[in-house]
């Protein structure tokens, strides 16, 4: 589920996701990424990537159910919509807009 967040923020992006309650991780290529942990294991847990926009940035997030199985291929258990991922997205949202200017 994709994010929109425009216009101008009192925080950097990174900032706002800890405020949030996410982790950063940062893969083997360098990716940015955030992390929330749904039960205090590493999996299920919300995943979400980050982008700048012009306008703002925009929050790419889904749920992985479990790690990948092979550790070549980055493919997993991701869930990208449904009332989990719903919810969430609110959450984020209410927080982001915390930060508006």
């Amino acid at each position: 589920m994709k994010i929109q967040c425009t216009g101008t923020y009192s925080q950097h992006p990174r900032m706002i996701m800890q405020r949030c309650g996410y982790g950063e991780m940062v893969n083997r290529q360098g990716q940015r990424s955030y992390t929330r942990l749904l039960r205090g294991v590493p999996y299920p847990r919300f995943h979400a990537y980050v982008d700048t926009l012009d306008c703002g940035f925009q929050i790419n997030l889904h749920l992985d159910q479990k790690a990948p199985v092979y550790k070549s291929v980055s493919a997993h258990a991701g869930e990208y919509d449904g009332a989990v991922i719903e919810d969430e997205a609110a959450r984020i949202s209410a927080t982001v807009e915390q930060f508006r200017r």
